[in-house]
Protein backbone atom coordinates (compact mmCIF):
# COMPACT_ATOMS: atom_id res chain seq x y z
CA UNK A 1 0.00 0.00 0.00
CA UNK A 2 1.60 2.98 -0.91
CA UNK A 3 1.76 6.15 1.08
CA UNK A 4 -1.30 7.92 -0.77
CA UNK A 5 -3.79 4.93 -0.32
CA UNK A 6 -2.25 4.66 3.37
CA UNK A 7 -3.49 8.00 3.95
CA UNK A 8 -6.95 7.58 2.12
CA UNK A 9 -7.11 4.99 5.12
CA UNK A 10 -6.04 6.32 7.97
CA UNK A 11 -8.24 9.73 7.20
CA UNK A 12 -11.21 7.24 6.96
CA UNK A 13 -10.73 5.59 10.62
CA UNK A 14 -9.10 8.94 12.02
CA UNK A 15 -11.16 11.88 10.57
CA UNK A 16 -13.58 12.68 13.53
CA UNK A 17 -15.58 15.88 14.37
CA UNK A 18 -15.25 18.87 15.64
CA UNK A 19 -16.46 17.65 18.62
CA UNK A 20 -13.31 16.04 18.94
CA UNK A 21 -10.74 18.84 19.32
CA UNK A 22 -8.78 19.33 22.52
CA UNK A 23 -10.53 22.45 24.23
CA UNK A 24 -7.26 24.76 23.71
CA UNK A 25 -6.73 23.66 20.00
CA UNK A 26 -10.43 24.66 19.57
CA UNK A 27 -10.06 27.75 21.23
CA UNK A 28 -7.14 28.64 19.51
CA UNK A 29 -8.41 28.35 15.87
CA UNK A 30 -11.77 29.63 16.74
CA UNK A 31 -9.50 33.19 17.87
CA UNK A 32 -7.74 32.90 14.89
CA UNK A 33 -11.93 32.97 12.73
CA UNK A 34 -12.40 35.77 15.06
CA UNK A 35 -8.63 37.45 14.35
CA UNK A 36 -9.43 37.08 9.95
CA UNK A 37 -12.82 38.75 10.41
CA UNK A 38 -12.03 41.19 12.27
CA UNK A 39 -9.54 42.23 9.87
CA UNK A 40 -11.69 42.24 7.26
CA UNK A 41 -13.91 44.71 8.76
CA UNK A 42 -11.18 47.13 10.00
CA UNK A 43 -9.74 46.92 6.09
CA UNK A 44 -13.28 47.53 4.50
CA UNK A 45 -13.68 50.64 7.15
CA UNK A 46 -13.64 54.19 5.88
CA UNK A 47 -10.36 56.00 6.93
CA UNK A 48 -8.56 52.65 7.77
CA UNK A 49 -5.71 52.93 5.83
CA UNK A 50 -3.22 51.68 8.05
CA UNK A 51 -3.85 48.23 8.07
CA UNK A 52 -1.24 45.37 7.86
CA UNK A 53 -1.70 43.83 4.34
CA UNK A 54 -1.45 39.88 4.93
CA UNK A 55 0.18 38.00 2.45
CA UNK A 56 -0.97 35.76 0.21
CA UNK A 57 0.67 33.14 2.03
CA UNK A 58 -0.81 34.35 5.17
CA UNK A 59 -4.08 34.53 3.89
CA UNK A 60 -4.53 30.45 2.73
CA UNK A 61 -3.17 29.23 6.16
CA UNK A 62 -5.46 31.29 7.82
CA UNK A 63 -7.97 29.51 5.78
CA UNK A 64 -6.24 26.98 6.37
CA UNK A 65 -6.31 26.84 10.38
CA UNK A 66 -9.65 28.13 10.47
CA UNK A 67 -10.83 25.27 8.80
CA UNK A 68 -8.60 22.47 10.46
CA UNK A 69 -10.51 19.05 11.56
CA UNK A 70 -8.13 17.87 14.26
CA UNK A 71 -8.35 13.90 15.00
CA UNK A 72 -8.25 13.36 19.03
CA UNK A 73 -4.84 12.38 19.14
CA UNK A 74 -3.46 15.90 17.94
CA UNK A 75 -3.35 19.17 19.34
CA UNK A 76 -2.27 22.89 17.99
CA UNK A 77 -0.87 25.53 19.82
CA UNK A 78 1.35 29.25 18.97
CA UNK A 79 3.59 29.64 21.17
CA UNK A 80 4.56 33.19 20.17
CA UNK A 81 0.83 34.17 20.12
CA UNK A 82 -1.77 34.21 18.10
CA UNK A 83 -0.36 37.19 15.67
CA UNK A 84 2.55 34.88 15.28
CA UNK A 85 0.35 32.50 12.12
CA UNK A 86 3.61 31.62 10.53
CA UNK A 87 5.03 29.58 12.94
CA UNK A 88 2.98 26.92 15.04
CA UNK A 89 3.67 23.30 16.38
CA UNK A 90 1.48 20.41 16.99
CA UNK A 91 1.92 17.41 19.20
CA UNK A 92 0.79 14.05 18.69
CA UNK A 93 -0.74 11.24 21.18
CA UNK A 94 -1.09 8.46 19.04
CA UNK A 95 -3.72 6.27 20.20
CA UNK A 96 -2.67 2.95 18.91
CA UNK A 97 1.29 1.05 17.67
CA UNK A 98 4.34 0.74 18.27
CA UNK A 99 4.37 4.90 19.48
CA UNK A 100 1.06 4.09 21.73
CA UNK A 101 1.54 6.01 25.21
CA UNK A 102 4.00 9.08 23.67
CA UNK A 103 4.08 12.67 22.59
CA UNK A 104 5.84 14.05 19.68
CA UNK A 105 5.94 17.38 19.56
CA UNK A 106 6.41 19.11 15.44
CA UNK A 107 7.79 22.45 14.78
CA UNK A 108 6.00 24.16 11.53
CA UNK A 109 7.69 27.18 9.43
CA UNK A 110 5.58 28.66 7.09
CA UNK A 111 6.48 30.84 4.02
CA UNK A 112 4.85 33.78 2.34
CA UNK A 113 4.91 31.70 -0.92
CA UNK A 114 2.95 28.72 0.66
CA UNK A 115 0.96 26.89 -0.50
CA UNK A 116 3.47 26.85 -3.58
CA UNK A 117 5.70 25.42 -1.19
CA UNK A 118 5.32 23.23 1.82
CA UNK A 119 5.63 24.13 4.97
CA UNK A 120 8.88 23.17 6.74
CA UNK A 121 8.48 20.49 9.74
CA UNK A 122 10.91 19.33 11.92
CA UNK A 123 10.08 17.02 15.05
CA UNK A 124 11.00 18.66 18.25
CA UNK A 125 10.90 14.73 20.21
CA UNK A 126 13.66 13.13 19.62
CA UNK A 127 12.49 9.49 18.78
CA UNK A 128 13.52 6.26 17.31
CA UNK A 129 11.79 6.01 14.30
CA UNK A 130 12.43 4.79 10.72
CA UNK A 131 11.06 7.67 9.28
CA UNK A 132 12.55 10.88 11.55
CA UNK A 133 16.29 10.94 12.26
CA UNK A 134 17.85 12.29 15.51
CA UNK A 135 18.20 15.66 14.09
CA UNK A 136 14.65 15.74 13.90
CA UNK A 137 14.37 15.81 9.39
CA UNK A 138 10.92 14.05 8.93
CA UNK A 139 10.48 12.02 5.32
CA UNK A 140 7.20 12.46 4.31
CA UNK A 141 6.95 12.68 0.74
CA UNK A 142 3.89 15.31 0.72
CA UNK A 143 6.53 17.41 2.11
CA UNK A 144 8.82 16.96 -0.87
CA UNK A 145 8.22 15.54 -4.15
CA UNK A 146 4.81 14.82 -3.93
CA UNK A 147 3.49 18.55 -2.43
CA UNK A 148 1.10 20.27 -4.00
CA UNK A 149 -0.91 23.71 -3.62
CA UNK A 150 -4.23 22.07 -3.12
CA UNK A 151 -2.74 20.44 -0.41
CA UNK A 152 -3.14 22.00 3.19
CA UNK A 153 -1.73 21.84 7.29
CA UNK A 154 -4.51 19.77 7.73
CA UNK A 155 -3.11 16.59 4.71
CA UNK A 156 0.20 17.11 7.00
CA UNK A 157 -0.98 16.69 10.38
CA UNK A 158 -2.91 13.19 9.35
CA UNK A 159 0.41 12.12 7.24
CA UNK A 160 2.66 13.13 10.27
CA UNK A 161 -0.06 10.80 12.42
CA UNK A 162 0.50 8.63 9.62
CA UNK A 163 4.32 8.04 10.27
CA UNK A 164 2.88 6.79 13.73
CA UNK A 165 0.12 3.83 12.89
CA UNK A 166 2.33 2.77 9.76
CA UNK A 167 6.04 3.24 10.16
CA UNK A 168 7.53 2.80 6.76
CA UNK A 169 11.22 0.96 6.24
CA UNK A 170 11.52 1.32 2.88
CA UNK A 171 11.78 5.53 2.78
CA UNK A 172 14.33 5.77 5.66
CA UNK A 173 16.20 8.38 7.04
CA UNK A 174 16.88 6.21 10.50
CA UNK A 175 18.57 3.68 8.57
CA UNK A 176 19.15 1.33 11.54
CA UNK A 177 15.58 1.90 12.81
CA UNK A 178 14.20 0.86 9.48
CA UNK A 179 16.50 -2.43 9.60
CA UNK A 180 15.37 -3.48 12.90
CA UNK A 181 11.55 -2.71 12.02
CA UNK A 182 11.88 -4.82 8.66
CA UNK A 183 14.01 -7.99 10.09
CA UNK A 184 12.65 -7.82 13.94
CA UNK A 185 9.39 -6.04 14.18
CA UNK A 186 9.72 -7.45 18.53
CA UNK A 187 13.34 -5.75 19.01
CA UNK A 188 12.23 -2.65 17.31
CA UNK A 189 9.23 -2.34 19.26
CA UNK A 190 11.48 -3.04 22.51
CA UNK A 191 13.48 -0.31 21.08
CA UNK A 192 10.64 2.01 20.98
CA UNK A 193 9.22 1.30 24.27
CA UNK A 194 13.01 1.91 25.83
CA UNK A 195 13.41 4.93 23.53
CA UNK A 196 9.71 6.30 24.75
CA UNK A 197 10.56 5.37 28.46
CA UNK A 198 13.81 7.61 28.73
CA UNK A 199 16.69 5.50 27.52
CA UNK A 200 19.74 4.12 25.43
CA UNK A 201 19.10 2.61 22.37
CA UNK A 202 22.72 1.36 21.04
CA UNK A 203 24.47 4.63 21.60
CA UNK A 204 21.57 6.87 21.56
CA UNK A 205 19.97 8.64 24.37
CA UNK A 206 16.32 9.33 24.24
CA UNK A 207 14.42 11.42 26.26
CA UNK A 208 11.25 10.32 28.26
CA UNK A 209 8.26 10.86 25.84
CA UNK A 210 5.30 8.92 27.65
CA UNK A 211 3.01 11.24 29.02
CA UNK A 212 1.81 8.77 31.47
CA UNK A 213 3.26 8.42 35.07
CA UNK A 214 6.94 6.82 35.18
CA UNK A 215 6.89 2.95 35.16
CA UNK A 216 8.47 1.47 38.66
Amino acid sequence: MDFKQSLLSYLSHHCFLRSCFSDSSETMINLFKIKGQKREEAANAVGRGNVKKQSAGELRLNKDISELNLPNTTSICFPNGKDELMNFEISIRPDEGYYFGGMFTFTFQVSPSYPHEPPKVKCKTKVYHPNIDLEGNVCLNILREDWKPVLNINTVIYGLNLLFSQPNDEDPLNHEAAAVLRENPKLFESNVRRAMSGGYVGQTYFPRCLFGPPTR
